[in-house]
């Protein structure tokens, strides 16, 4: 979109109407607020998806009058200035009506449109008086590119209802038709609190039905900083401070970014701001801090930041100076968060990230999957949600990717500069990446180090896919070798508790393990245990099964390993075979588990039994040998002294 560089052209005075099928086409009028009504203005058609003479908009331009008529002196038609506000102008025209139309106001009643001068203010229809019913009215309202805008309420009185359902007013963090933009609904009699967008544009859609009408709502907007809107933007944030003298509001987004007012630099003295994060549904609230520093004091009695909802006292936690506050997640479906400072003494601030309901999720079974927010519907935009698998100690994490469709890569970098999806080995997104992907192509599946894994996706502010689907399962780390004649198993006993040895048997439940200090030790010979002879690619190999019993409360779950020998180079290996019903095209093929060197996985299990699984038939019948050399020259030497 082009930045508006004539102010005295205002977008507001903008008159459009679409026209489907069968051609998409666009009928805007605009008229020059700065002169009077009617002296100068221009009315021009625009097809959509046609040819175009600019190349930062896809609708084809064609003047159908304007005035005054040009004068001989000027044969270029439409005063060019005025081309250049129309083309500004008419995506968000495009954005206001909607592929829907949603956002048409009803007919007869006059509401709604295109505000886009640096402050204003609007109203219901018939403000102060009754509104009229089943209305609907929609404003988009926009400010310079690297703005943002704050709205406030100076009046608001619709009818009340629990959820809203009747009449209500809409808050979008840019346009309307996105849901993912919705910052809150409101009704009732209580204004809703001030809203700062995260980019230049925000929506606000009134609606009304057939009973009980009320006075209305009375609001103002005006634009913020753009210093602080910039960054925002790039985060995909929502509900960011505007200045010093404005802060807090309701944040009802699936994702978002908080910020100190005036942060990165120092906040003001006396300043005071309330958030209340809301998760739609049961969901609950996750807040992580990325950066704080605060005056510093025993009680966080100067200067602090309180967090009240998550776990804890009922009066919340306090928290001050320089160390960052751990990631908290509420109890409910609500987080508030205050920020208060004193009359001195000051600091950087805090920046931190919400995530809520589909957002952000933690994972401790054993198995699972999940998917993008709305999936296989295209994922809102403006997200930043994170997903974090969290097993029992022992266990590491591996993710198979079932469906896979973002944005595809920047065309000048060739890089996820857009919306990704990123995996973490750990629990933060400090921890080691592990891959960072977009487009379509699927990923191989990736594999933690430990027992903490943190899938991320960031989406910007347009372009939506169906986003992506995965599922993973908890891996079980084992030492397993061979020989001519037997297989050996190590398996921590810490990756697979609670389980009794019982539930980890090779073949048949008969050939369960025993337990050896800290391991589960199987050792079973190659004509026991269900283990066959097979040929491989013209390769003589021994095989079984491993079984790894999980089942609990009648539900079956039991993990199938296939334990495999080489006898001739006594080379062992593992790989998954069942357990994985969810993994889709994944399930027909056994993917490798056995990531390790055979010294890094006995270095992983505890106990001066790790080493018992290398190979020493070998040794023993090279000691036998000698041994019996040994004897018969000493047999030699006694007979010849006879």
């Amino acid at each position: 979109m082009a930045t508006q560089t004539h102010p005295e052209v205002d977008c507001a005075v903008i008159e459009a109407a679409r026209q489907r099928p069968p051609l998409d086409i666009l009928t805007a009028t605009l008229r020059d607020s700065s002169t009077p009504t009617g002296s100068k203005g221009l009315q021009s058609r625009w097809q959509e998806g046609a040819s175009s003479p600019r190349q930062d908009t896809p609708w084809k331009f064609e003047t159908l009058k304007s005035w005054p008529a040009p004068s001989s002196a000027d044969l270029r038609g439409p005063d060019e200035e005025m081309l250049e506000e129309l083309v500004f102008c008419l995506p968000l025209a495009v954005a206001l009506l909607g592929p829907d139309l949603r956002a048409q106001a009803t007919k007869g009643v006059k509401c709604g449109g295109v505000l886009s001068a640096p402050s204003g203010n609007f109203s219901s229809p018939n403000f102060p008086r009754l509104y009229p019913y089943n209305t609907e009215c929609s404003w988009l309202i926009v400010v310079a590119e690297g703005s943002s805008v704050l709205l406030t309420f100076h009046a608001f009185d619709l009818e009340y209802h629990d959820t809203c359902g009747f009449d209500f007013l809409e808050i979008y963090n840019g346009a309307s038709g996105d849901q993912g933009n919705l910052l809150g609904r409101f009704c009732g009699r209580v204004p809703p609190p001030p809203f700062t967008s995260s980019w230049h544009v925000m929506s606000v859609v009134f609606h009304s039905d057939k009973h009980v009408a009320s006075r209305g709502f009375s609001a103002g907007y005006q634009k913020g900083k753009g210093d602080l809107a910039v960054e925002s933007v790039a985060l995909g944030g929502v509900g960011r401070v505007a200045g010093a003298n404005v802060c807090g509001g309701v944040l009802t987004g699936l994702s978002g970014v908080l910020v100190s007012p005036e942060y990165p630099n120092n906040y003001p003295n006396n300043a005071e701001c309330h958030w209340v994060i809301r998760a739609a549904g049961p969901a609950t609230v996750k807040l992580v801090f990325v950066d704080f520093q605060m005056e510093g004091s025993e009680q966080c009695t100067y200067d602090y930041v309180a967090v009240l909802g998550g776990p804890g006292p009922t009066q919340g936690h306090h928290y001050c100076g320089s160390a960052r506050p751990p990631t908290l997640v509420s109890l409910g479906h609500e987080l508030q968060v205050v920020f208060k400072s004193d009359f001195n003494i000051g600091g950087r601030g805090f920046k931190a990230y919400y995530f809520s309901g589909e957002c952000q999720e933690e994972y401790t079974a054993v198995q699972g999957n999940f998917s993008s927010p709305q999936y296989p519907s295209p994922y809102p935009n403006n997200l930043r949600c994170h997903w974090t698998i969290r097993l029992p100690p022992g266990y590491r994490v591996k993710v198979f990717f079932l469906d896979l469709e973002l944005e595809e890569p920047s065309s000048l970098t060739r890089t996820c500069d857009f919306d990704h999806l990123a995996a973490f080995d750990g629990a933060s997104e400090e921890a080691p990446l592990l891959g960072n992907w977009c487009g379509h192509h699927l990923p191989p599946p990736v594999t933690s180090s430990h027992n903490q894994l943190l899938i991320v996706l960031r989406t910007d502010r347009s372009t939506t896919r169906r986003g992506f689907s995965v599922a993973y399962i908890g891996v079980v780390p084992m030492n397993v070798s061979c020989s001519r004649t037997d297989f050996q198993i190590l398996i921590s006993a810490q990756a697979l508790a609670p389980l009794e040895r019982t539930k980890v048997y090779l073949g048949s439940r008969s050939c369960a393990a025993q337990e050896m200090g800290s391991n589960f030790r199987i050792q079973a010979r190659f004509d026991t245990c269900g283990t066959e002879s097979q040929r491989r690619n013209n390769t003589s190999v021994i095989v079984s099964v491993l079984y790894i019993d999980f089942s609990a409360g009648g539900q079956e779950d039991t993990h199938e390993y296939e334990v495999r020998c080489e006898p001739r180079r006594k080379e062992a290996s593992v790989h998954l075979l069942s357990g994985s019903r969810w993994l889709g095209p994944y399930a027909a093929t056994a993917e490798h588990l056995q990531e390790a060197s055979p010294r890094d996985e006995a270095e992983a299990l505890e106990g001066p039994v790790a080493m018992v699984a290398q190979d020493t038939s070998d040794v023993v019948f090279l000691g036998l040998c000698i041994l019996a050399g040994v004897l018969m020259v000493v047999a030699i030497v006694v007979l010849m002294l006879l």
